[in-house]
């Protein structure tokens, strides 16, 4: 066993621990970065959530999930608008290699694949070391990037699992004591997701009852269903949580390496049978799709690991609830200390979603209409997120943050995992420069070199209608992070007016734009070019429509995405 020595450990290849040593290294502190798989991103690409949801509008795209936008959008020519599912949709295999690209352009970070931890070092309540198969890692600082959060269990730092009660926190969704549901699922079921094409491979027989999947799509709406997870090259992603592959029966198994395997081959089983029954309903129309990852489990169809929406979570400093996400008219408000600063890192905005199958769990809304279309509503995440209550030496920036089980639902998804990530990773480069705590690091000084990052610039005060190219971002930033007391709760700030630039895939169109009904818009695109729902992710885009009283015949530039039967509006000339 080789015996290894770092400024930064970062234990995790997934979507925040990627971030995290990515943004660790590039503030020039040596860091290595240890994965499972040979793929980096974790939920984005090994667990083949190429179609990921929230931080859609123009406003969020900035950071390090905005910086992966657009370098996929350069990458793949083809664009993102393939599904109905999501306004991102790309080939994993694109994700995986961005990702790759980057860290080997970092020489302050040394990338190790194949390792899962073993074993954690600990003296007193520090963490001083991570042991894996092939090497034993001693580091100033570990961050926990690991999909289940197994350097908790491994390093006995505290931290809950699973569901929170009322009594817990007084959360407006949280059940107030066990039921039915709750022993069912301990946590969010995770989904084994496939890849399926057109006349593609048949499955495997499935050894299952199909009836389970009866209810999957309406009946005659098959190739609307797979058009949910469409990709590039006619590709359908399969992550379906409606009488689908989402599985989560007995999944306390999860906590033990042995009995993981089991949870996971009966996950894989689930989601074969899907795949067969698919391919039995289309009569051979969508079979598997081949070579996608880079194994042979359903001949490269299937994820390299599940896709797991929950995780052992620290105890942190604070715990993140469910109150914390809700606005209070269209954004949350801004989380600050008793000294009156804001202590915001990261920007997320998807709806309370949770994933229990066979039971209805409806959750406090935290949803609005915006651009034609519904989106949630914003919030931040504090700082305190990050720092175990306890235990010195260690960071969370994957799933494992200090949130609850019902926020959990709002700050799991891809984007903000993302950006938590980076401003993990930036915590572990200003600890190690500034020879302190994590929780001791200057959390404005964190917010200032987010928001003027070379490579990635990241908002922390969200503001619908300020996008990060608007010449006034930071300046707007700045003023809110300084003036809390200042911050409207429409987030809408006085900047001038903006054109938004166009990404490469926009095009020049002439038609015709109505609005019907309550903030619903369509377009008449002329040569019989066909009608399209108009919606947008640009904010100027978003007043113009809301200001639409009748029809007005336009030049317009943006893309149609087929599947979805949508117009991405763009620009009005």
């Amino acid at each position: 066993m080789e015996t290894l020595r770092t400024k930064v450990l970062v234990v995790g290849g997934g979507t925040g621990g990627t971030a995290a040593a990515l943004q660790c290294a590039r503030n020039g502190v040596e860091t290595i970065l240890i994965s499972e798989f040979g793929w980096l991103g974790g939920m984005l690409t090994a667990a083949g959530v190429s179609a990921p949801d929230g931080n859609e509008l123009q406003a969020w795209q900035t950071g390090m999930w905005g910086a992966f936008l657009r370098e996929l959008q350069r990458r793949q020519k083809s664009g993102l608008d393939h599904s109905w599912v999501s306004m991102f949709t790309f080939d994993p295999r694109v994700g995986a290699q961005i990702f790759a690209d980057w860290v080997a352009a970092e020489k302050s970070l040394t990338w190790i694949s194949g390792q899962t931890p073993l074993e954690v070092q600990k003296k007193g309540d520090r963490l001083m070391g991570v042991r894996f198969q092939d090497y034993l890692i001693e580091a100033d600082l570990i961050l926990d990037g690991t999909e289940l959060g197994d350097l908790l269990a491994l390093g006995d730092v505290p931290h809950r699992w699973g569901w929170d009660w009322d009594e817990n926190f007084a959360e407006p969704s949280a059940p107030t004591e066990p039921n039915l549901m709750t022993e069912t699922y301990p946590v969010q079921s995770p989904t084994w997701v496939f890849y399926m094409q057109k006349k593609g491979k048949k499955p495997p027989l499935g050894h299952s009852d199909y009836t389970k999947f009866k209810e999957a799509w309406q009946e005659g709406d098959l190739d609307l269903f797979m058009n949910y997870g469409g990709l590039p090259d006619g590709n359908f992603m399969i992550n379906w949580p409606i009488a689908g592959n989402d599985y989560g029966l007995d999944a306390n198994r999860l906590l033990d390496p042995i009995k993981r395997q089991e949870f996971y081959k009966d996950a894989q089983d689930h989601s074969f049978a899907f795949a067969d029954y698919i391919y039995r309903e289309s009569d051979g129309k969508y079979g598997l799709a081949t070579d996608i990852f880079p194994h042979t489990l359903g001949s490269g169809s299937f994820a390299l690991m599940p896709y797991f929406r929950e995780s052992r979570r620290i105890i942190g400093t604070e715990t993140f609830i469910e109150q914390q996400l809700l606005p209070n008219e269209d954004v949350a408000p801004l989380p600050i200390n008793e000294k009156g600063e804001v202590t915001a890192i990261a920007i997320g905005n998807y709806p309370n979603d949770h994933h229990y199958p066979d039971f209805k769990f409806p959750l406090f809304p935290k949803s609005m209409s915006w651009g034609g279309r519904v989106t949630g509503t914003a919030f931040t995440l504090p700082f305190s997120v990050l720092i175990p209550q306890e235990t010195e030496g260690l960071i969370a920036c994957e799933k494992n943050i200090g949130v609850s089980h019902m926020a959990n639902g709002a700050t799991r998804l891809q984007p903000l995992v993302l950006n938590t990530g980076q401003a993990a990773g930036l915590t572990a480069a200003l600890a190690i420069q500034n020879n302190c705590s994590p929780r001791d690091i200057n959390v404005r000084e964190l917010q200032e070199k987010l928001l003027t990052d070379n490579q990635a610039p990241a908002a922390i005060i969200p503001l619908y209608n300020l996008p990060l190219e608007h010449p006034e971002w930071l300046k707007w930033q700045r003023f809110y992070l300084d003036h809390p007391d200042q911050y409207p709760q429409t987030g809408i700030c006085p900047c001038s007016n903006f054109q938004s630039p166009l990404i490469t895939q926009a095009q020049e169109y002439f038609g015709t734009i109505e609005k019907v009904g309550d903030r619903l818009y369509f377009v008449q695109l002329e040569n019989n070019q066909g009608s399209f729902r108009v919606i947008t992710l640009n904010p100027e885009i978003h007043q113009f429509l809301s200001e639409l009283k009748s029809s007005e015949k336009v030049s317009i530039f943006g893309r149609i995405n087929h599947a979805a039967s949508w117009f991405v509006l763009e620009q009005i000339t």
